[in-house]
């Protein structure tokens, strides 16, 4: 670490000094990404965030809780980044061989979680999962879990909009929700924007997404 902490500052910090030098006065990131905590996903690695351009938070399974289930670090972080740091965008970010979302998929029962911190966390995405479980019953856990990555992340992107700050903002069209999915088997990545241009997208838990991209 000590050699790697001693190139950084020679290659990066020292080479734009100017640039540490106002970042030290206070930060205005465009991004808040919520990434999860898998040692394989790095965002700022993947996609290229820059000191100061990106808030970031990571935990197990990139779960956005929802609103009524009262302060997590991830609320906190979203609150901060949002109503102080006034981001314009919300990544959240989602990967392939999700052992969070492995455990969900293989949780029996989602309403009897003590005695577990990782299963008392990832029941957050217990809607995923029962989307999951009626949309694709019929293939193997892999291909469940697979199909619920992505899933939990639509789920998550809907659960920002019960933080009445953020479906604020999305509504004056002053920041935007997206979902992005790391595949880093094949290294690609399928980015999107939750279209919350319907107000249905919130109040019967369905949704659209627009500006989908898939880069590999």
């Amino acid at each position: 670490m000590r050699h790697r902490f001693l190139s950084f500052k020679k290659d990066k910090y020292l080479e734009n000094l100017k640039h540490y030098q106002t970042l030290a006065k206070g930060q205005a990131p465009k991004f808040m990404v919520i990434a999860c905590a898998d040692s394989r996903v790095c965002p700022s690695s993947i996609l290229g965030f820059q000191p100061g351009e990106a808030f970031v938070v990571r935990n197990v399974a990139n779960l956005v809780p929802p609103h009524e289930n009262g302060p997590t670090e991830t609320n906190a972080a979203l609150e901060f980044s949002v109503n102080s740091l006034e981001v314009e965008n919300i990544l959240v970010v989602g990967h392939s061989c999700c052992g969070g979302i492995h455990a969900l998929m293989s949780m029996q029962d989602v309403k009897n979680s003590s005695g577990s911190f990782i299963k008392s966390w990832v029941v957050v995405g217990k809607d995923a999962r029962l989307r999951t479980k009626s949309a694709v019953s019929n293939l193997d856990l892999d291909q469940q879990c697979r199909h619920c990555e992505k899933e939990s992340i639509n789920r998550s992107l809907l659960n920002l909009l019960t933080y009445p700050w953020i479906e604020d903002r999305v509504k004056r069209g002053t920041l935007s929700l997206h979902g992005g999915y790391y595949d880093f088997i094949d290294c690609t990545f399928e980015k999107w924007t939750l279209d919350c241009s319907r107000h249905a997208s919130k109040v019967d838990g369905e949704y659209s997404v627009k500006n989908r991209e898939f880069w590999s």
